[in-house]
């Protein structure tokens, strides 16, 4: 079981997690992040460093968002390797609790 970043990263795009993966899973598109569930190793450390609480077990993700464990698949297989944390987006505060963001998604 690997984990899952959902809709509250797009436009925010915190990189917290990044600091604390052991295994370097996450890519970086441009405005949002996903794990590569062929490298995820289920250590939970992302989980509690994520400020939007986008991370979730994908047993546990929402059923609203269970489309974002097949977009993280596709995505990881496509974008780059993330492994240093960065300046999250300049809005992202904005953007933080807004709902209803796949269409903001950038791929």
């Amino acid at each position: 079981m690997a984990y899952v970043v959902t809709e509250s990263c797009i436009r925010c795009k915190y990189t917290d997690c990044v600091d604390v993966c052991p295994v370097d899973c996450f890519r970086e598109g441009p405005n949002f992040l996903v794990i590569d569930p062929e490298e995820c190793i289920d250590c939970t450390l992302c989980v509690a460093e994520c400020p939007v609480e986008a991370i979730y077990a994908e047993d546990d993700v929402p059923s609203d968002q269970q489309g974002f464990i097949a977009l993280n698949a596709e995505l990881s297989k496509q974008w780059k390797p993330i492994v240093e944390r960065k300046d999250a987006l300049p809005d992202a505060e904005d953007w933080a609790k807004v709902k209803g963001k796949l269409g903001e998604l950038l791929r």
